[in-house]
């Protein structure tokens, strides 16, 4: 069952009236990602406020929230001794049935299996488990109202939260970011209906309706062909849906079709039962005397009645197979609605405020897009706009505005030097009083950590800059050197640290930006001018700490996710502790099944936890930031300049596998990190060769592998497409010429309107011929539209190798590990590699 976003605050708030001393304490799940880490300290802050004990658990990978299932959350069911309680995951689980996975699908001695656990879930990743979504609820109860059964109203309809929904009774609660309600309809009805139906066999016939199966292909694609007179058998159809609605008693649903749906209910819904009309006899036809009534209709029989059954089956089936099959995607990020449910309890303030910027903002270090993982899809939006296209703006817009309502101008501020320096566009590098700990929006350009490295270094290894100038050649060098002296900053001045620099440079500095990046294709390098039109979309945004630090929100998730990655000491060549080898003799493996690997990176979460709220911990971990991204400008570099980005057929592939930065790539989210600068950098030279990135906007796909010797493994991570992303200015482009044949069409119908009229009134002619003229003209339009129906597909551009990923799985012997909650991150033993990828080749990896 899911909780609509209008509901947000319903559970907290029962949680909040019903917790007592005795109380089991809030059991947290939170994965290993700057996202979640933000969310997970808004949701501590919340409880600590609250005096409502928790308990937060890292989460690494799929095994350890199995294991934390059976060791954590199963000895909190009434079965096991517990006395049920609330598990909160964050970033966790929300592609797989969590009632399995948690082992809470157990029923014994028919009581419920939930066990008086009531998890909820809150995720970006999609797409969501549907079993989660619309099952998972408790059973309904009845309530004996004087001496009466009668049933009380419904506390969830069609898997939704109603708001008589009594909380504490246990099951799945998927917090809704608005997603479910909006583009799930069809989804929704096609679960709920299969919950319902009886048992049927299915061994696979072919059934030989033709109109049944055009009836499934028409209601999948959208009905096109609804505005047709139904046949005998579609009216047939119509009534055996409505008879298999409620044929027997409810029970739990198997099937051994081979068109398996991929989550089935485990808790059929309670089904609506519909009283068959009576007839009216005054419309009944009138009796011929003499003649014999007509014959009783003969039921159909059971055989049809079956074949029936099993059509709409597949029906409903073939519509959850095609939602799996759209590929990954992400939606809100968790800690922009963790602070939605703090805004909704009235508990919002700056701390919590910049916890979500630090979320929302630390999505575009990881390529996370409405795509999948792959590189911005703003490219050219300037500053920090690069998450969830027009959605993710909005969402950050709502962020900026809630910056200027918990941060008012200072009454002290007379000469208004705060609205000066938001006018000029200078980048803030102090706080503006020791004691100053507000927020404020900023004009960030799109380089690395400008405030803690010197100008020429921050803007070498921004993935942006390096892709557009070439920078891994010597000719990319060359371009940022003449950029650098047009702007008129000296190579002694730039390579100085940024907050060293000459006042008057840095004060220019966004100005010549602005004028002088246009010339190198660099629109996109820092946001517009403010404007009443446009406000200050773009803008970054800024916090200070006294005297002590002024950070972005980007500077800190980088520092975060270094820490994530890396660790505050530094990497090491082994769980051991011993650092890398350079000899090249090759080891036995150790740490087979990653459990020493999966500790270590458990530490460092409680390590980046502490840094989000200590500014001298930040600070601290800064040059394991540094490291981490000067080893992917090195090793980006050395992939390009000796040509290892092999061409596949269907994607594009590099192996990471020597040098002295190969171990810092064994953790999935570095190496995504790589795959992004890679990607990017192919992304642009297509841009460059072909006029467009890759078939319609799509991009080309890219399978970065880098190997953990220590393990003897390969960890493959797969960004969709080359970047992967949809081209923005092609649909942009796209948009503008549907709407200026939209206004065309308009101007020519009320041309022939005008015609018609003028003919009718001239010749007495009806409407009828007009009318067929009409559909052979919205024929040959249609026709016109036919090229472009591909890019309004639902799924369109978005990241499938998670897909493709188990299709090799199940096709080969390959021994692969599927562990991270990123669908598009395995690990393969390094002796499988090349007929993995070969495999892997023959595969659709974009949508």
């Amino acid at each position: 069952m899911y909780l609509p976003r209008s509901l947000i605050s319903h559970l907290y708030q029962h949680l909040l009236r019903t917790h007592h001393s005795q109380s089991p304490p809030v059991l947290v799940l939170v994965s290993l990602e700057p996202d979640a880490l933000c969310a997970c300290r808004i949701l501590s802050a919340l409880c600590k406020r609250d005096y409502i004990p928790h308990s937060i658990h890292p989460i690494s990978g799929y095994n350890d929230l199995t294991a934390a299932g059976e060791d954590l959350v199963q000895p909190m069911t009434t079965q096991k001794g517990g006395s049920g309680g609330i598990v909160v995951c964050l970033g966790v689980g929300g592609m797989v049935d969590m009632s399995t996975i948690l082992g809470l699908d157990n029923i014994a001695d028919g009581g419920d299996p939930s066990g008086g656990v009531q998890v909820w879930l809150i995720d970006a990743r999609r797409p969501w488990n549907l079993g989660n979504v619309f099952a998972g609820m408790p059973e309904d109860a009845l309530q004996e109202i004087d001496g009466n059964a009668r049933s009380r109203a419904p506390d969830v309809v069609g898997g939704q939260i109603q708001v008589s929904f009594k909380p504490g009774q246990g099951g799945i609660v998927v917090y809704d970011d608005g997603d479910i309600e909006q583009e799930l309809t069809a989804e929704r009805e096609a679960y709920i209906a299969l919950s319902t139906m009886p048992d049927v066999e299915d061994d696979g016939e072919p059934l030989d309706d033709s109109d049944g199966a055009s009836e499934v292909a028409e209601s999948v694609n959208g009905g096109s062909q609804s505005k047709k007179r139904k046949s005998w058998s579609d009216r047939e159809d119509n009534w055996d849906e409505s008879e298999a609605e409620n044929p027997r008693p409810r029970q739990r649903r198997r099937s051994n079709s081979s068109n398996t749906v991929t989550s089935s209910p485990s808790r059929p819904l309670r089904a609506r039962t519909r009283e068959p009309a009576s007839p009216d006899p005054e419309r009944s036809p009138p009796q011929i005397p003499g003649s014999s009534p007509p014959p009783p209709a003969q039921p159909p029989s059971p055989r049809k009645l079956r074949r029936r059954l099993l059509r709409l089956r597949r029906k409903h089936e073939l519509i959850l197979h095609k939602y799996y099959s759209l590929g990954a995607t992400y939606s809100e990020p968790i800690s922009s609605l963790l602070y939605s449910l703090a805004e909704a309890l009235g508990r919002e303030d700056n701390d919590l405020l910049w916890h979500s910027i630090v979320g929302v903002s630390s999505l575009e270090l990881y390529g996370r897009s409405m795509t999948g993982v792959g590189i911005s899809t703003s490219l050219d939006s300037g500053g920090s706009a690069g998450w969830g296209g027009q959605r993710g703006e909005r969402i950050r817009q709502v962020l900026r505005d809630e910056v200027r309502r918990l941060n008012p101008p200072d009454p002290a501020d007379t000469r208004g030097e705060n609205a000066r320096g938001e006018t000029s566009g200078v980048i803030p590098t102090t706080a503006r009083s020791p004691t100053d700990t507000s927020i404020r929006l900023s004009p960030e350009p799109r380089f690395l950590l400008i405030r803690h490295w010197s100008l020429y270094d921050s803007m070498l290894h921004s993935p942006y800059l390096a892709a557009r100038l070439h920078i891994w050649s010597d000719a990319g060098r060359k371009r940022l050197h003449k950029l650098l002296a047009k702007m008129g900053v000296s190579l002694s001045q730039c390579k100085q640290n940024y907050t060293h620099m000459d006042m008057e440079l840095k004060r220019g500095l966004r100005q010549s930006l602005l004028t002088y990046a246009p010339m190198y294709g660099l629109d996109g390098l820092v946001p517009p001018p403010a404007s009443a039109g446009r406000g200050k979309q773009g803008w970054g945004f800024v916090r200070s700490w006294g005297w002590k630090a002024c950070l972005s929100a980007l500077d800190v998730g980088v520092i975060v996710g270094a820490i994530l990655e890396v660790g505050k000491s530094g990497i090491h060549a082994d769980p051991t502790g011993k650092p890398y080898d350079r000899s090249g003799v090759k080891k036995e493996a150790v740490d087979e099944d990653g459990s020493e690997e999966t500790q270590a990176w458990i530490e460092r979460f409680w390590e980046a936890y502490d840094a989000l709220g200590n500014i001298e911990s930040l600070k601290q971990a800064l040059p394991t930031a540094q490291l981490l991204h000067r080893a992917i400008l090195r090793t980006g570099t050395s992939l390009i300049e000796k040509r290892q980005i092999r061409h596949l057929k269907a994607f594009r592939m590099a192996v990471v596998k020597e040098g002295p930065d190969v171990q810092l790539f064994t953790h999935p989210a570095a190496l995504t990190k790589l795959a992004l600068w890679v990607g990017e950098a192919i992304a642009e030279q297509e841009k460059e060769q072909r006029g467009k990135v890759g078939k319609h906007g799509k991009g080309t796909p890219l399978v970065m592998a880098g190997l953990n010797e220590a393990r003897g493994v390969y960890v493959i991570v797969g960004t969709g497409g080359g970047g992967g992303v949809v081209d923005m200015a092609l649909q942009e482009k796209r948009k503008q010429r549907i709407d200026a044949k939209a206004r065309k069409e308009q101007e020519k119908q009320q041309e022939k309107e005008r015609i018609r009229s003028e003919r009718r009134e001239r010749e007495g002619l009806g409407d009828e011929d007009d009318g067929e003229e009409e559909t052979e003209e919205e024929d040959e339009d249609e026709s016109d539209e036919s090229d472009d129906d591909d890019l309004d597909e639902r799924g369109y551009g978005r990241n499938r190798f998670g897909n493709a990923f188990q299709e090799v799985v199940d096709e080969t012997n390959a021994r692969v590990r599927i562990d991270s909650f990123e669908s598009c991150v395995v690990e393969i033993k390094k002796e499988d590699l090349s007929g993995f990828l070969e495999s892997l080749s023959m595969k659709a990896v974009i949508g």
